[in-house]
């Protein structure tokens, strides 16, 4: 709090005469300023709850993307007053300061009023202390212990759990949420009362048990948490309208989109007819998508699953259950670092979600096809794309180097995850491991001997990165036994390849494995298009020596036919894929 206010603090002074907000007329008229934040959605969240015990609060921003929080406007003398009673009874913080007008912009809360320049207004009234001083805001006269307690006796098992829970939400509760208000309860309602400047009873009045569960309903108040009843998809829930709102059906989804540029919030209804296995299957779907991060704990079982993620700037939460035939449930999206409020709001729809008659026409849909769309939902993509080939019986696999580098993670095809066995970026070759067995349907045949010059050769990569489902074979012709620069574990071939080609195994006619090819540019140079370079077998040989695995030489064998190439060259290629 400290460091928040005096950020704020230090933009108010370097203002200097290039004031934020118009001038204030009355140079007496000042604010007490209680606290400042860099988004505006907790400025909003913390205004509602200094509002809930505090008069005259109000929102401004200050500049540079903050948002204060101020009392007034008062006179010099009755701000002062303010400031020193609030801060001793602890009301405000005790870092609260004087702030001035003319530092101030727009005001954003409360919604549609514009204080600056509107004169002071009559500051609070405080009680003296034996001393003379101000020490307590006086305040209407509440209930007795007493009435309290009888008020309390009234109140059903469910609101005493309410109250429970709005305790331990402040941080004052930390046992059981029974409904029984016994010493512990008692004392955190005491700390409470005492926190908010009440005497500490233990005993909530009427308007005290108000103003606890207004403090706890703040977050949800700031988001305009509302019943929604979707008809189409045939769910009532509630949700946050004032962060979301209607976009589109795209079966099986109903879309709710980010309604402003405030809170980056979306919310999808997932409604569709199925059995387990159609849940099963999005249940795989929903963790290839981009609003799916990676990380987070995920579970499948019987009738439904439960997937969260977090990653990217987000946190997404996706539950869906089978019954009667109908998958129904929900994602929730919300920027992370604003987890109190997002916790609020996921458990709030998941209480409220109700299951009516109907569901999506999985038929329908108004959203553009796309290979890289659900539903209208982006598919998460690879930030980089390479063939690779197995090179034993267990499933290690032969790459290229910048196709490991600064990788989150790497897989082979989508999911099959590996760890770097060896790396040589001179070689520009890297050795995978998969994290489980793979038993590869053929395995490549290392040549101890470079190509002759001139004689044909087929390259087998993933030329388009997956798109087409499987690799596909290029052919070219030796050109040269040597690099570009004479180096000796290099051949040049004429062959026209892509850049999802690097990483593929280069074949002779017999099947036997040449090298693997190389990316066709790098930074300091570009190649003509029917340039491509390779590193030798014997070369990848040695670096597998060094990783602890031995491949055996083979032989010239006879002439492979075209469908039997084909095979071969098929089994042994593998799509390799780079992650953020």
């Amino acid at each position: 709090m400290i460091r928040r206010l005096l950020v704020a603090l230090v933009l108010v002074v370097f203002a200097g005469g290039a004031p934020l907000g118009a001038q204030s007329a009355d140079p007496e008229v000042v604010w007490v300023q209680i606290e400042a934040h860099p988004d505006l959605a907790t400025a909003r969240q913390r205004a509602e709850v200094f509002n809930a015990r505090l008069a005259d609060v109000n929102g401004f921003s200050l500049g540079g993307s903050w948002y204060g929080i101020l009392l007034g406007p008062y006179l010099r003398e009755d701000a002062e007053r303010v400031l020193r009673s609030y801060r001793a009874d602890r009301l405000i913080p005790r870092d609260s300061f004087i702030a001035y007008s003319r530092n101030l912009g727009a005001q954003f809360w409360p919604e549609g009023a514009n204080l600056l320049n509107r004169g002071a207004i009559l500051a609070p009234p405080v009680e003296p202390d034996s001393a003379g001083s101000p020490t307590q805001p006086l305040v209407a006269a509440d209930e007795t212990p007493a009435e309290a307690r009888r008020g309390e006796r009234l109140l059903t098992a469910e609101e005493r759990r309410e109250l429970q829970v709005a305790l331990r939400a402040a941080g004052f509760y930390n046992a059981a949420i029974d409904g029984a208000f016994g010493a512990g309860t008692r004392r955190s309602m005491a700390d409470w009362q005492l926190n908010n400047g009440f005497e500490p009873t233990g005993v909530l009045t009427t308007a005290q048990r108000a103003m606890l569960m207004e403090q706890y309903n703040a977050p949800l108040i700031s988001v305009g948490m509302r019943r929604v009843r979707d008809g189409e998809a045939g769910i009532a829930v509630d949700m946050p309208t004032d962060a979301v709102a209607f976009s589109r059906y795209e079966p099986p989804f109903a879309h709710y989109d980010a309604s402003g540029d405030e809170l980056a919030a979306r919310v999808l209804l997932i409604s569709q007819p199925g059995t387990r296995t159609t849940l099963a299957g999005l249940y795989d779907i929903m963790q290839t998508l981009e609003i799916v991060p990676l990380d987070g704990p995920r579970e499948l079982s019987g009738d439904g699953f439960v997937i969260e993620g977090r990653g990217k700037g987000i946190v997404s939460h996706t539950e869906a259950r089978l019954e009667n035939g109908e998958i129904k449930g929900f994602t929730l999206i919300w920027p992370i670092g604003d987890e109190a409020r997002r916790a609020r709001v996921l458990d709030a729809m998941q209480a409220s979600f109700e299951r009516l008659d109907g569901v999506l026409d999985p038929a329908t849909g108004e959203g553009a096809q796309a290979v890289d769309l659900v539903a209208g939902l982006a598919v998460r993509q690879p930030r980089l794309s390479r063939s690779g080939f197995y090179i034993d019986a267990g499933g290690t696999v032969a790459t290229t180097a910048d196709a490991v580098q600064n990788c989150t993670r790497i897989t082979l095809g989508e999911d099959t995850r590996t760890e770097v066995l060896a790396r040589d970026a001179d070689l520009g070759v890297a050795l995978l491991r998969p994290q489980e067995r793979l038993a590869p349907m053929s395995v490549a045949r290392l040549r101890p001997a470079k190509g002759r010059l001139q004689s044909n050769v087929a390259v087998s990569g993933y030329s388009y990165a997956g798109l087409l489902g499987g690799p596909t074979l290029t052919f070219g012709t030796v050109a040269d036994v040597k690099g570009l620069a004479g180096e000796p574990d290099l051949t040049r071939l004429a062959l026209n390849a892509l850049p999802g080609d690097a990483g593929g195994p280069v074949l002779d006619a017999g099947g036997g494995v040449l090298g693997m090819l190389l990316p066709m540019d790098d930074a300091d140079r570009k190649l003509p298009e029917d340039v491509s370079l390779i590193a030798d077998a014997e070369a990848i040989r040695a670096l597998l020596q060094q990783a602890g695995i031995n491949v055996e030489a083979v032989d010239d064998s006879a002439p492979l036919t075209p469908n039997a190439m084909t095979r071969l060259a098929s089994g042994m290629t593998v799509l390799v894929n780079c992650w953020d």
